[in-house]
């Protein structure tokens, strides 16, 4: 009976047409299996990395640690389907894999031998394991685990955190009371624990010993909430230091954005010491060199602000000097690699429409572009090479291989390939123009699939989020334009001011002036667009966007909705009043108007407040909203909805009650792309 309704649940997801030709849609996008962070054998010769495949019984995707030889070949699953494993990281040997998946509950440390004997549970703590890190030398192991900070001198922090929480599991009464923000963090409410670094030894047999706090009286979460992982912190090549970056939290952690790095001995024989007090923006990321003397770590300037461009730092560790080692390149970076030679940095970063992997000479600064084309959303350095993780418009994620100057790249895994093989794909053009204050705009159309020349196509003109952020050249599992062009529809996105990518004065002009630039280029890049484009029939277009963009979805409503037959907002911000007050992360809607509160400067929150124009709203609208969206709140979209209906205008409002930002479970996906895709065609006919 089980395997009768997995069999049925399975058709529900996958349509008859799986095994013909067809063109690519939301069907194909959610059962793609779904490549990430990649990792190379002490040796260089072996790569492990993670797979998600979708169970659609369960509704989810499941995850397993795969290997693959460097020089090709089959590649291999080594965990259990059952164990749902994720974060492969090599012994020092290279003998071995550790890995977390949950036991009886809670995620925990595992360890496997890379011959794929039966694997072996490493820790046995009665909460869940958030991340982890092996020393250098493979014999202990930095865990990060949730504890109450009143827990922290406890003698067992761990065992004292879970009497608490049954505790709390058992009083009949539910209520939580606060006394300072945050309450509640992108989908989660807190409940008061923060994640601490925590440090214990590794056996022969590859168990944890006792474990150590390290972050004693640390008033924050190491790694960071709720998208912290292992880049956060680091040994140093003896193994005698561990670094780790944190925000402080207090009374201020919601509107602030400093970050510091700490040291700490690894025997905890001495309190953490902060290691970049004198800067009050985001100092994150810790690497250090492998020759110990260096730590190297990104900073931002400005306090308050999250998207200011991370810079490259070096400190000296015996002497405290800093210096920036890249302040002429133009480009934000992400957490670093050293290259072999100790003489380089590699980062990612978008750039013009992809996101690059560069090579940072750590002597002048100069930044070298390695793996383009596409999207790099992983690597790893090893003895022999770089392994990427790569993906672009028409390919999912897959494993490749270059020579440590990013040449001779080379696809060793090919995942998707018979799915692939099945599907057609809209070809992508990149254009430019001149846009606000006469600088250059890129963005970017995809032609329908099966385009025919001569043929006038309807169109979806999608609006990025961030809105520091951009739509650039990769394989998205919720916003990716070859979706609609399997439906038949071209699409059109522009990277506005605002957009990464493009130098730190490009994406530092939204700030303030949400309403104002972004939408010069919008207007300006739809007829570039449609000037360049004449498979482009402007007179059937609807605009679509999230987050930013939902918000420029109900903007546009009010102040240029002439071109549009329909609009699709998904968690956007319809009263910026509102907005200011109820989302999470108070820097940012601070700092995006001029670093007030709205009680300091109601004028500024009006500026481009969409609330102030609904008397102009007349196109039709789809409106998508999630009861576990914290940092868009529910109430936005819903009161939005009230609008439409109360202006009589068409109107329908799609909630996911069990989503937050994002709508991530695929049975969702499914309906958020049919309806939204039914909404395109209602009012996109002839």
């Amino acid at each position: 009976m089980k395997s009768i309704l997995a069999a049925v649940a399975l058709a529900a997801v996958m349509p008859a047409y799986a095994n013909d030709s067809h063109p690519f849609d939301v069907h194909d996008l959610v059962m793609l299996d779904r490549l990430s962070d990649p990792v190379l054998a002490p040796d260089g010769g072996t790569i492990a990395f993670d797979v998600r495949e979708t169970d659609d019984a369960a509704n989810q995707g499941t995850h397993g640690i795969w290997t693959v030889p460097v020089s090709g070949g089959a590649p291999r699953r080594i965990t259990d389907k059952l164990l749902n494993a994720t974060s492969a990281r090599w012994s020092s040997d290279g003998k071995y894999l550790y890995f977390l998946a949950a036991k009886d509950s809670t995620r925990q440390l595992w360890r496997i031998d890379t011959q794929g004997s039966a694997a072996l549970q490493a820790a046995a703590l009665m909460l869940d394991i958030e991340n982890f890190k092996l020393a250098p030398d493979g014999r202990r192991v930095l865990v990060s685990v949730q504890i109450f900070p009143e827990c922290a001198n406890a003698a067992d922090a761990i065992a004292c955190t879970k009497k608490k929480l049954d505790e709390r599991k058992a009083d009949k009464a539910s209520g939580t009371l606060y006394d300072k923000l945050f309450v509640r963090h992108w989908d989660t409410w807190a409940d008061g624990r923060r994640a601490q670094l925590f440090i214990a030894d590794l056996g022969t047999d590859g168990k944890l010993g006792v474990l150590r706090l390290l972050t004693r009286d640390i008033d924050g979460d190491v790694p960071s909430k709720p998208f912290g992982d292992d880049t956060e912190y680091a040994f140093s090549p003896d193994g005698q230091t561990v670094y780790f970056n944190v925000r402080i939290a207090g009374k201020s952690e919601p509107w602030s954005t400093n970050f510091d790095i700490y040291a700490v001995p690894a025997d905890a024989s001495a309190a953490p010491k902060n290691l970049t007090a004198d800067n009050p923006a985001w100092d994150g990321y810790p690497l250090p060199s492998a020759d110990g003397k260096t730590l190297y770590y990104l900073a931002m300037k400005r306090a308050g602000f999250e998207s200011d461009r991370f810079g490259i730092i070096a400190l000296d560790l015996a002497t405290g000097a800093k210096r920036e080692i890249d302040p002429h390149w133009d480009r934000s970076a992400s957490a670093l690699k050293e290259s072999i030679d100790g003489k380089s940095l590699y980062t990612t970063t978008d750039d013009e429409g992809d996101h690059a992997l560069f090579a940072v000479d750590i002597a002048s600064g100069k930044a070298s572009k390695l793996v383009a084309k596409g999207s790099v959303v992983g690597f790893d350095v090893g003895k022999k090479g770089l392994v990427v993780a790569h993906q672009d418009f028409k390919h999912p994620t897959d494993v490749y291989t270059a020579d440590a100057r990013g040449r001779y790249l080379r696809q060793v895994t090919h995942f998707n390939a018979e799915r692939l093989k099945n599907i057609r794909f809209g070809d992508a053009k990149f254009f430019t123009f001149k846009g606000h204050g006469g600088d250059t705009v890129q963005g970017y159309v995809v032609k329908p699939v099966d385009y025919k020349p001569g043929v006038k196509y309807p169109v979806a003109f999608i609006v990025h989020g961030g809105p520091q952020g951009a739509m650039t050249n990769d394989f998205h599992y919720r916003w990716n334009p070859q979706t609609y062009a399997g439906q038949g529809f071209a699409v059109v996105t522009i990277n506005f001011h605002g957009s990464t990518g493009y130098g730190q004065a490009f994406t530092d002009a939204i700030s303030g002036d949400w309403g104002g630039a972004p939408l010069e280029d919008l207007k300006a890049g739809w007829a570039a667009a449609q000037d360049k484009y004449a498979f482009l029939d402007g007179s059937r277009a609807c605009a679509l966007g999230a987050s930013f963009g939902g918000y420029m979805m109900y903007w546009i409503a009010g102040v240029w909705n002439e071109p549009w037959k329909c609009i699709v907002a998904h968690d956007g911000v319809f009263d910026g009043r509102m907005m200011s007050y109820s989302t999470d992360e108070l820097w940012f809607d601070e700092y995006e108007h001029g670093g007030k509160t709205q009680y300091e400067d109601p004028a500024i929150y009006e500026k481009y407040n969409p609330i102030d124009h609904v008397r102009d709203w007349r196109v039709p609208m789809l409106i998508v909203h999630s009861d576990q969206d914290f940092r868009i709140p529910l109430e936005q979209g819903l009161a939005a909805f009230t609008a439409l209906q109360r202006r009589g205008i068409p109107s329908q409002f799609l909630r996911f009650p069990d989503e937050n930002h994002w709508v991530l479970k695929p049975h969702n996906s499914v309906q958020w792309h049919d309806s939204v895709n039914a909404w395109l065609k209602q009012w996109t006919e002839k």
